[in-house]
């Protein structure tokens, strides 16, 4: 609760904007603006632990481990969803976002070009690592549908 004495703490769009486009898949941005115990910022940080690991995996075994296949899936979507949410946070107008995060703050945002290019470059950057990510499941895939169909005929 706020005070008279102590005002409500001002969030920044374009910082949380920019916290989920650098560090999203850490929980930076959901750390910035709910705190330490929100637990959709802790899911991206678990996510990310098990991901990165799965990725490792994947890359050493050329895309073959089915655990490494399985442990990259989190991360992907703490990923994916922190690109995501910067977009979302971007595109928020103004007096909504005031109205959710700054309603007892004595200041109000004003977004300028700095969230644009962030949206920008989040739909950029996201949308290549999607499809990024499905072009080598579906390659991987069908690699292996081959392979199934090569020994079978031998």
């Amino acid at each position: 609760m706020s005070t008279a004495l102590h005002p409500a703490r001002f969030r920044s769009k374009t910082i949380t904007a920019a916290l989920a486009f650098f560090f999203g898949s850490l929980g930076a941005h959901r750390f910035y603006l709910y705190g330490g115990r929100d637990l959709f910022g802790w899911a991206h940080i678990v996510g990310t632990l098990i991901g990165v690991p799965g990725l490792l995996l994947l890359m050493a075994t050329q895309r073959a481990s089915l655990l490494g296949w399985v442990l990259v899936v989190p991360g992907a979507i703490s990923l994916l969803a922190a690109f995501l949410a910067a977009m979302v946070y971007g595109l928020r107008p103004d007096e909504k976002w005031d109205a959710q995060f700054n309603a007892h703050s004595e200041r109000y945002s004003e977004s300028g070009w700095t969230v644009v290019f962030v949206v920008i470059f989040s739909l950029l950057i996201g949308a290549f690592l999607l499809m990024t990510g499905l072009a080598l499941t579906f390659q991987t895939y069908f690699e292996s549908q081959v392979e199934a169909a090569k020994s079978l005929s031998q």
